[in-house]
This record gives structure tokens, C-alpha cells and sequence, in this order.
């Protein structure tokens, strides 16, 4: 099998498992409810804890994160070039965000982001994570940890790894779509109506 029909099966492989919407299997698992249909609607980690719990939410993210590390990990495991690795992660990110098993629809792709990064350039998933933590620890605002997170991705790109494209188009790419699927959140933060992090506060959209 060549390399390039390798790297378009891991692609594809990729974007089934991130389009599968463990939010909605976690939620109706453990609580027997369709999260879609409480608080935000959304299938994200931060909705499953304000509707399930914090243990609910907790095995979301960590399966969300997985969904943008394992693929990356095979195709590395694979032998397959840095760029396909990327792509493979790019098309867990899209799969996450765009579920071909919920319409198109889904998350907002952060932790599956975040999954990629550990996978394929971990000091950045790092800074990202610390600056996300603080973000919300200062602020009390889930979408706004997770904005400035994005935000570091491509300058922290840059100065770690110079010259390497692939890995900067993830960045940019990865950047470039959670901030636009939180552009209702930073309406409502510009606007002073954001919810903060805590369960309950089922009026935010904003998932990872």
C-alpha cells in the first residue's frame, strides 16, 4: 500500500472517529437523557458536565482529547510524513466539529485539537492547556480560556518550530476554526451576558 493511499485512509478514518459524538453516548449512558436537548444543546465536555456531572464531563474530554491523539498516533505509528499526520489530526478536529452521524453538526473541537497537539507537538498543546486553566481559573469563562488557548497556538508554533509548515497549518487551521465556532460566546463576553464555568449555567453555547 503507497503512502499517499495510506495517508488518504487515515484521513478518512480519522474524521469517522471524530464525528463520533461521545457527549451523546456518555450523557444517555450514564443518565439516560439526549444532552442535545439540555442546556446549550451542544455535545461538548462543558454541557455534559452542567447537565450529567463532573464525572460525566470528565470522561467526555478525555475521549474528545483521544479522538484527535489516536489518529495521529497511528499514522505515526504507520511510518506516515509529518504532513499526513496533520491531516489525519485536522480531519479528527473536522469530524469532531462537522459529525457525519449528527447531521454535520457537533462540538466545537477544542479538546480534539488539543488531542492532536499532544500527539504531534505537545509543548504547544501545553502552553495552550496552561493559558486555557489560568484563562478560567482568573475569569470564570470556559469560552474565553479556550479563545486566548487558540490564540497561542500559532505564535507558539512559530517560535518552537520554525519552518515547519505542516505543523503551522494545523495551528492556523485549528486557531482559525474554534474561534469562529465561538463567535456567538464572544458576542455574549463583548456583550457582558456570558455564562460563567459552573454546572447549571446552561445558557452558554459555548462546548468544546
Amino acid at each position: 500500500m503507497t503512502d499517499t493511499v495510506s495517508g488518504w485512509l487515515s484521513i478518512a478514518g480519522a474524521y469517522v472517529l471524530g464525528g463520533i459524538p461521545f457527549g451523546l453516548l456518555v450523557a444517555r449512558w450514564i443518565a439516560g437523557i439526549d444532552v442535545r436537548q439540555h442546556g446549550s444543546g451542544n455535545i461538548g465536555a462543558t454541557n455534559v458536565y452542567r447537565v450529567v456531572g463532573w464525572r460525566a464531563g470528565i470522561i467526555v474530554w478525555l475521549l474528545d482529547v483521544g479522538k484527535g491523539w489516536v489518529p495521529v498516533t497511528v499514522a505515526h505509528s504507520a511510518a506516515l510524513k509529518p504532513e499526513w499526520q496533520i491531516a489525519a489530526g485536522l480531519a479528527a478536529v473536522i469530524g469532531h466539529s462537522f459529525s457525519p452521524f449528527l447531521g454535520f453538526r457537533g462540538g466545537k473541537g477544542a479538546a480534539t485539537s488539543l488531542g492532536v497537539m499532544l500527539g504531534v507537538m505537545w509543548p504547544v498543546g501545553a502552553i495552550a492547556f496552561l493559558l486555557w486553566a489560568v484563562t478560567i481559573a482568573l475569569s470564570g469563562f470556559v469560552s474565553l480560556g479556550t479563545i486566548v488557548g487558540a490564540l497561542s497556538l500559532t505564535p507558539s508554533t512559530l517560535v518552537l518550530y520554525p519552518g515547519d509548515r505542516a505543523r503551522l497549518v494545523f495551528a492556523v487551521g485549528a486557531a482559525m476554526l474554534t474561534i469562529a465556532r465561538h463567535r456567538s460566546n464572544i458576542r455574549r463576553l463583548l456583550n457582558g451576558t456570558e455564562s460563567r464555568f459552573r454546572r447549571g449555567g446552561a445558557k452558554s453555547e459555548h462546548e468544546t
